[in-house]
């Protein structure tokens, strides 16, 4: 080789690498502009990532099937259909409830502001702070609501920015629903051949060790799917039939409502707390103290073994790791971070085993 072509080669080489590093700083400036560009849409694809996540066997078993061969665009409008509806239903089964009970609110709330609200007799026979309790109580509420001085508190200003806070953050919430659902159907329109391009993608990238390590997270976000959603379920049911046996009013309503805080963790007490209060309110101890007792019992019962187990037990995540990756994920990510937080724990228990082993 002349030695004299020996620069002009190095130079080449040289060039190549600048012009892949260009290259690449450029790719990923493009793909921070694109993100800055869609970011207030970002959550509405998370939100379709992880409800496609959790119904990808659904949907590989649907595209198997003979019958539905070549059908993929009414599988896909199907699954988001189904979908819709189950976030749908609870929602309007709440508003139609609140709708028909809005007159007696109504009534209940005018009477209050002019006789005050009588003050329970449960009140009297608290065991801590009865005396305190009892004398707030007949200065702020037993007394005409209109003069209260709590109520005077609450300057119509503040109520104003409340409810138009409120209805932009509702108005808000729907339009991120719609485009998950939109979202939804193109993921699963795509089928089964974008699963396999993502990991084929994860392959190239990564190597075969990535494309392993995808497939753990998407199958941690499945798990906590499923342990978030069955637990949440089952906590509805079993304190839906203790409301009705105790005598709660709208104890299916109520149900539903536990159910669904119950898909976050340890906020299904907000809710039958609430209703062994208004039993104690109307004298059945006995009652509250059941409701509140069983609820207790089937919270601990599903929160600290059935949840862990359906989520920790494919993905082989411990315990602790699990009550972190879901409480950590909500604090930093919101109610979508529940499902992303699992998934970075699967992540960090990965790279601890390839460390140690």
């Amino acid at each position: 080789m002349n030695p004299r072509e020996q620069p002009s080669s190095e130079q080449k080489d040289r060039t190549q690498r600048l012009q892949r590093m260009a290259s690449g700083l450029l790719y990923a400036l493009l793909v921070a502009v694109a993100l800055w560009m869609i970011r207030e849409f970002i959550p509405a694809v998370v939100w379709a990532v992880v409800i496609a996540i959790a119904l990808w066997p659904l949907l590989t078993w649907l595209e198997a099937h003979p019958a539905l061969e070549k059908h993929n665009i009414g599988i896909a409008a199907g699954l988001t259909l189904v979908t819709g509806l189950v976030f749908l239903v609870p929602f309007v089964v709440v508003v139609t409830q609140a709708g028909y009970e809005a007159g007696d609110l109504m009534g209940w709330f005018q009477e209050s502001l002019r006789n005050g609200i009588a003050m329970p007799d449960f009140v009297n026979h608290l065991p801590i702070g009865a005396t305190r309790v009892a004398a707030w109580w007949q200065a702020n509420l037993a007394t005409p609501l209109g003069s209260s001085p709590a109520v005077k508190s609450l300057h119509s200003a503040s109520v104003v920015a409340m409810t138009r806070h409120f209805g932009g953050r509702l108005v808000h919430g729907l339009v991120v629903f719609g485009f998950m659902l939109v979202t939804l159907f193109f993921l699963f329109k795509a089928g089964s051949k974008l699963g396999e391009q993502l990991l084929d993608g994860s392959r190239r990238a990564f190597g075969a060790e990535g494309a392993a390590l995808a497939r753990r997270m998407a199958e941690s976000v499945r798990c906590t799917v499923t342990g978030l959603v069955v637990v949440g379920l089952g906590e509805g049911a079993l304190l839906g039939v203790a409301y009705g046996v105790t005598g709660v009013p709208h104890a299916t309503l109520l149900g539903m409502l536990t159910a669904i805080a119950a898909m976050l963790p340890f906020c299904a007490p907000i809710v039958f707390v609430g209703a062994s209060l208004w039993l104690l309110a109307q004298g059945a101890m006995v009652a509250a103290i059941c409701v509140a007792v069983f609820g207790f019992v089937v919270v601990i019962v599903a929160e600290h073994f059935v949840r862990p187990v359906l989520i920790g037990g494919a993905t082989r995540l411990p315990f602790l790791l699990v009550l972190f990756g879901i409480l950590g994920g909500a604090q930093t990510f919101g109610l979508v971070g529940l499902f992303i937080g699992p998934a970075l724990m699967t992540i960090l228990v990965v790279l601890w085993n390839d460390w140690v082993h």
